[in-house]
């Protein structure tokens, strides 16, 4: 058995196996979350009203960030509830409260991306009106 402490060789096959994780584990998160879908949703809308307002490059850059963010929330969130699911597969108060904080954690993450669109999107809207 290998000690931990030993390095592995660099491979290149190795490296491709980890990306082809990485994408299987998108494939989960968009199969499985249906609030992921509304994520997806919303930043398409929030994508055309850059393209119509016109948005300036740094606003471009904090509205992906900002889309980033929410995305990656919920990414971090499903793999949560998918490890508690399976290490306490009976109600426990503790795995209630993990769920809860990981879904928080995107709740804020989407409201910090509201004010941040609202930030970007209504003085240009203001003057459209």
């Amino acid at each position: 058995m290998e000690k931990i402490s030993e390095k592995k060789r660099f491979s290149i096959v190795a490296r491709a196996e980890s990306f082809t994780h990485a994408f299987r584990g998108i494939c989960v998160l968009v199969k499985s979350t249906h609030n992921f879908w509304v994520h997806i949703f919303f930043s398409i809308i929030v994508i055309i009203l850059g393209y119509i307002l016109k948005i300036s490059p740094i606003e471009w850059v904090l509205i992906t960030l900002s889309i980033g963010f929410v995305m990656v929330s919920e990414a971090f969130n499903t793999a949560i509830e998918i490890d508690i699911d399976l290490t306490s597969p009976n109600y426990h108060p503790y795995a209630r409260d993990t769920k809860d904080v990981a879904a928080g954690a995107v709740l804020i993450s989407a409201i910090i991306s509201i004010i941040v669109g609202l930030i970007i999107f209504l003085p240009k809207i203001m003057i459209l009106i």
